[in-house]
């Protein structure tokens, strides 16, 4: 069994590698070659603690997993650790054996903001200028710093609960060279593209705050109970998903559902665009929006291509399990 441990994940992984394995994942779920698992996500009763399970079976790449973990509050103001914490764990798809032991939290991050990037790449307008960022926080930096891969962006323009942590992306702006404005959330309507990256359970961003033609990346909501965006902006938009099924139950669109204005039905996976089943973005005035719930297959996808190059570069710990 191979072990590749958090503090050397960064040498390994970059943007570009999380990005392609997320895309590639996508494709396959589209395809019906790969699948996730049910997830498992519940508050202990310690700590405020929320602790679960994300895994899959990815035929095509032959990645077979789990991702164990979840989120505590009060890491990093009484521990200064990271919030989120979690571990991959991959296995033989033949045998059912442990292979590797992978640091998930760095892997978390960039996955996450691979998933977006992707629904830019294939949503927003070709001619988008501004991009705005709803959240401030850790993964927001990591979100800003993909989404500018995309398209050839202007400003950055930012709201936050908590004004004070603009600073943090603004320097991820400004060091990529794009100015930044902190707006209120009515100066929304200037953006192009729009990425929510919050942990609310109640609704910041309204449909008054969004032009026609934004794309929007809804990355926050991941549990039951999250709402980052007013259930009608989610009801008038053309929405895709990285797994209905999660859209409809734990991802932000389980509001609109739940309120009677959206179907399962209308929830499109992004795997279908980047396959060609699906035309995508059908319009510039078109108001496009990918809800971004987090699958266990795209943990697996990077962990794997991260063994793989841990393995190369003789970082891989060898243990006899």
């Amino acid at each position: 069994m191979l072990i590749v441990p958090e503090n050397r994940i960064a040498e390994l992984v970059t943007p570009e590698m999380a990005f392609a394995a997320v895309e590639a994942v996508f494709a396959a779920m589209a395809r019906g070659e790969a699948r996730n698992f049910p997830v498992v996500r519940e508050a202990l009763g310690h700590e405020d603690a929320l602790y679960g399970f994300k895994g899959g079976f990815d035929r095509s790449g032959q990645h077979l997993g789990l991702k164990a973990g979840g989120y505590w509050p009060h890491n990093l103001e009484r521990r200064g650790l990271i919030n989120h914490q979690s571990t991959v764990f991959l296995f033989d798809p033949d045998t059912g054996k442990p292979t590797a032991m992978v640091g998930g939290n760095l892997l978390t991050a960039l996955r996450t903001a691979a998933a977006s990037s992707v629904s830019i790449k294939y949503l927003a307008r070709p001619d988008a200028k501004v991009l705005g960022m709803v959240g401030a926080g850790h993964q927001a930096t990591f979100q800003l710093r993909a989404a500018l891969q995309q398209r050839q962006f202007e400003k950055v323009i930012g709201w936050n609960y908590h004004p004070e942590m603009l600073p943090n992306i603004a320097k991820v702006a400004e060091g990529a060279g794009v100015p930044f404005e902190a707006v209120s959330l009515d100066g929304m309507r200037a953006a192009d593209v729009i990425i929510t990256i919050t942990s609310a359970f109640a609704p910041s961003l309204m449909a008054a705050h969004v032009s026609p033609g934004t794309h929007l990346a809804c990355m926050g909501t991941d549990t039951v109970g999250k709402q980052e965006v007013e259930a009608a902006l989610v009801a008038g938009a053309t929405v895709f998903t990285d797994e209905i099924a999660q859209s409809v139950s734990i991802g932000e669109a389980q509001h609109a559902v739940k309120a009677g204005l959206l179907s399962g039905g209308q929830i499109n996976p992004i795997g279908a665009v980047i396959n060609g089943a699906h035309p995508g973005r059908s319009s510039a005035e078109e108001i496009t929006l990918f809800d971004g719930t987090g699958v266990g297959l795209q943990d697996l996808a990077v962990a794997a291509a991260i063994v793989d190059l841990a393995v190369e570069k003789g970082i891989a710990v060898k243990v006899d399990f």
